[in-house]
């Protein structure tokens, strides 16, 4: 174990101190060329998504409707605003999660195979506030991923189709107003939805110090989950992964909004949230820090 500092013991420093230290944090991981092009894929979905609807309703037959597309696909043409949905539908089983994996599984382990964990706690940080950091940094990666898939369909959506009051899936009306409400509220549920893979990332990190094992295994993970989630025969499983709940958001999409789903979602990335980073906690602490 290293002798910088004991075991889970928060050294006594100022809060300005803990502050830099995330900024710190956060700057480094958002000035990455892997974390920008992370973020650049993200963003090009939406403008993939939205170029391939316009293609296919230029003849004005109003394209083939929502035959297999994700989530309010076939009402792009009628509202831009339906594209952030869409959007955020297509990326949220995939791509969302995969760019939280990359950023998480990177993390702690990232460090070790770099040589600067052990410089980083020499420094007065400590191990638990350490982690801490490095879990609010995935959490604010979480946040902006999700509102660059979002910004970029909203902008995409404004250029290529109309804006205006939208329909509910039950069929109400709802000013455009309202509707650009919704869709903050569901960019911010499915940031939160996330919060399960980020601690499950962050606890993988702190078992090996290669950081691209932990990248890809906590991807690899991702998709094992995802393709169970699919499974018949593991439906008295599947309530509990942390998947299962991912879509809810589109209740939100209702009138009035049906909260069941969503509520059990949050509960459930709170509870990993809780599991695996008491798990992520005891590893760290007791790990043994040798680069």
């Amino acid at each position: 174990m290293s002798q910088a500092e004991p075991a889970g013991v928060l050294p006594r420093t100022s809060p300005l101190w803990t502050f830099g230290l995330l900024r710190s944090e956060l700057v480094t991981t958002f000035r990455r060329w892997r974390t920008l092009a992370l973020l650049a894929v993200l963003a090009a979905v939406p403008i993939l998504v939205g170029i391939a609807v316009k293609i296919e309703t230029s003849d004005g037959a109003g394209g083939r409707g929502g035959g297999g597309g994700p989530a309010f696909i076939a009402q792009i043409t009628n509202n831009g605003l339906f594209l952030v949905f869409t959007a955020l539908a297509a990326t949220l089983p995939f791509f969302l999660p995969m760019a939280i994996g990359v950023i998480a599984g990177d993390a702690i382990a990232g460090e070790a195979n770099s040589g600067t964990l052990r410089y980083l706690l020499v420094a007065p940080a400590g191990r638990t506030r350490l982690l801490l950091t490095k879990y609010a940094t995935t959490i604010a990666f979480c946040l902006i991923a999700t509102l660059v898939v979002a910004v970029s369909a909203l902008a995409v959506g404004a250029l290529l189709f109309p804006l205006g009051d939208l329909t509910t899936i039950s069929g109400t009306r709802i000013s455009f107003a309202e509707g650009l409400g919704r869709a903050l509220l569901i960019a911010l549920v499915v940031a939160a939805s996330l919060i399960g893979v980020a601690a499950l990332g962050l606890f993988i990190s702190t078992l090996t110090s290669s950081g691209i094992a932990a990248m890809a295994t906590t991807v690899g993970l991702l998709i094992t989950v995802q393709i169970m989630d699919q499974i018949p025969q593991l439906h008295a499983l599947q309530p509990y992964f942390f998947s299962h709940y991912w879509l809810s958001f589109a209740d939100l999409m209702r009138d009035p909004v049906y909260w069941d789903d969503l509520i059990r979602n949050l509960g459930l990335q709170a509870l990993y949230a809780a599991v695996f980073g008491s798990a992520a906690w005891a590893r760290f602490t007791a790990k043994d820090i040798t680069a």
